[in-house]
């Protein structure tokens, strides 16, 4: 008797045991996104267009959406399989240390500090720091000519204060809520220039509203290695990396690039090699 109680037992110990792993889980998503699996699960800004932007239908677009979309492919994903995950600025590497998303591309630079906390695959572009200008200003054309410009700010942002700061700090710095407020400031001429990451800036006077109305000073003011975030110890980064390296030999790289840049005429630095942070 007591030989066939603990057999009923492991028998339903068997049953639970088979159900949960025919339930995936609990919700059927990959958890290493290496593949196989559901869904995986990708990080991206949903504000920046040429960068990455939620449309109005609903679906997403920019270089690194492309990019993204590409590792997924490389990595076994199909495009509706990726579930898109709002990325913002301050919470990357949270999302990325509690298990929210399997990487994240939305323009996040590599910078010691955030490499302490998570890994970084690629670089997969360099951007830098620019001023975005009217077409028909020929006044600004080094970093010193910012004095006495008045210069846009985005709430928050560092890029600003940095020129504010060290590079040309008689600058007059005006903050507004956000980027297209500047972009309307700037074609009313009640800002003379709006400075963040040149790739940004080139993904805004790409749209078709703004296309001719503005352009990049070319000045440089930084380096941006942009990276693709992953969990600090995950073994993505070698995969992605190795997607990455595909996608430049293939020209899949120039293409992206050329597709949402290119109405803004950014002259984009050569894809970088993985690996290469350029200070």
């Amino acid at each position: 008797m007591k030989l066939r109680k603990v057999t009923a037992a492991a028998t339903t110990a068997l049953v639970l045991s088979l159900t949960a792993t025919a339930c995936g889980g609990g919700d059927g998503d990959s958890d290493s996104g290496s593949g196989g699996g559901d869904k995986i699960k990708i990080g991206i800004k949903y504000d920046q267009p040429g960068i990455g932007q939620q449309t109005a239908d609903g679906d997403f677009a920019g270089f690194d959406v492309d990019v993204a979309t590409y590792v997924a492919k490389e990595l076994g994903y199909t495009e509706d399989q990726i579930e898109w995950k709002e990325a913002k600025s301050a919470d990357r590497e949270t999302m990325l240390e509690r298990g929210d998303v399997d990487f994240i591309a939305a323009s996040y630079s590599i910078t010691d500090e955030r490499d302490k906390k998570v890994d970084f695959a690629g670089p997969y572009l360099l951007a830098h720091q620019d001023v975005l200008i009217r077409a028909d200003d020929n006044s600004i054309t080094k970093p010193e000519d910012l004095n006495n410009k008045n210069l846009c700010s985005v709430a928050g942002s560092t890029s600003a204060q940095n020129v504010k700061d060290t590079i040309a700090p008689k600058a007059n710095l005006q903050t507004y809520g956000g980027y297209s407020e500047c972009l309307t400031g700037l074609e009313n001429e009640a800002v003379d220039a709006l400075t963040t990451d040149d790739s940004i800036l080139a993904g805004y006077a790409a749209q078709q509203q703004f296309q001719g109305k503005f352009k990049l000073a070319g000045l440089k003011l930084s380096n941006e290695n942009y990276g693709i975030g992953v969990q600090e110890g995950s073994d993505l980064k070698d995969k992605i990396n190795t997607a990455l390296e595909k996608m430049v030999s293939d020209g899949s790289w120039d293409k992206a690039v050329e597709a949402n840049f290119g109405p803004a005429n950014y002259k984009n630095e050569p894809a970088p090699k993985i690996g290469n942070i350029v200070k």
